[in-house]
């Protein structure tokens, strides 16, 4: 019998993508309204990022998250995911700022360093709302995005053994696998893990199908029965990719942070859009769509009564 899928929602924007979307969600009061539609469409998991309310920049700062963390906890039973990832450019002490403060059930963790490359985006844009944004996008034309074993390890310490968090590991690459394995054998995390692959970014693995399927069975190698799998796409691949990933009896994450369309030329005008289509697909497809509590149980994490917010 196959198990349900855990839908993850990331609603708000992160690392790679600046406000080119009217739709995209900046102040606290948005972020926090945005998690809760996605919340009651169907994402078991919210994947959150906090961002400065005046000009939309990544933020790191805990105060914002404390503003919307609370207030997403009250109106639903969602799982909240606090970035690790940050924004790009930020230390890797600014980057747990609003973890080590939140202490929440599941964070994000990026393992291993990459050319994260964003840039291309300046070709498809010119209306720009704010003067950080095409300069973000240019800075990424020369930047690596640090994620060493030794960052690795200071967060996994931090969060995992210092506040019971666990962790979506964001793998962007087939050595992001093999990084994961070296920090297993290391006795650094625990089982069940949560691997997020992510396809489509320019400096990780390319967007190909055959690329999905070789990373889900190299990952099966490498954790067995240990894990569970989920995949997301950035622009026009979210879709397909992720579909692609519960026909696989893996499970998925979409929202706003990894493409601002719907579909073709149509800009989404939430997350929650975007959940509710991933569920219908899903749902048509004959398979079921995982409750929060089923995502807790199946990821082993503490629950939302042991968190700090």
């Amino acid at each position: 019998m196959s198990k349900s899928v855990i839908i993850t929602c990331a609603p708000t924007g992160g690392i790679h993508t600046p406000t080119m979307s009217e739709h995209l969600p900046i102040t606290p009061s948005q972020i926090a309204a945005a998690s809760i539609e996605a919340a009651e469409a169907g994402a078991a998991i919210i994947h959150l990022h906090a961002r400065n309310p005046e000009n939309g920049k990544p933020d790191p700062r805990p105060d914002l998250f404390m503003e919307f963390l609370p207030r997403i906890k009250q109106s639903c039973n969602a799982v909240l995911n606090v970035s690790t990832g940050g924004g790009l450019g930020m230390t890797r002490e600014e980057r747990l700022l609003a973890a080590t403060k939140a202490s929440p059930e599941m964070a994000s963790l990026n393992v291993g360093s990459m050319n994260f490359g964003i840039f291309p985006m300046l070709e498809k844009y010119s209306n720009w709302k704010h003067s950080w944004e095409p300069e973000f996008l240019e800075m990424t034309r020369d930047f690596i995005f640090r994620n060493t074993f030794a960052d690795i390890e200071y967060t996994v310490k931090e969060l995992g053994e210092g506040h019971g968090t666990k962790f979506e590991f964001e793998c962007y690459d087939l050595g992001h696998l093999y990084n994961l394995a070296w920090i297993v054998d290391q006795g650094w995390v625990k089982p069940p893990f949560f691997v997020q692959m992510v396809f489509g970014i320019l400096g990780g693995v390319g967007p190909d199908l055959d690329n999905l399927m070789h990373m889900h069975t190299i990952a099966n190698k490498l954790f067995g029965n240990d894990y569970e799998w989920s995949v997301l796409a950035a622009g026009r691949h979210q879709m397909p990719f992720t579909t692609q990933s519960a026909l696989l009896g893996g499970n998925l994450r979409v929202g706003m942070e990894d493409s601002l369309f719907i579909g073709p030329g149509e800009k989404a005008v939430s997350s929650a859009q975007q959940v509710r289509k991933i569920r219908s697909i899903i749902e048509n497809l004959g398979l079921k769509v995982a409750t929060a509590d089923e995502a807790r149980e199946r990821l082993g994490l503490k629950g939302g009564d042991k968190v700090t917010f």
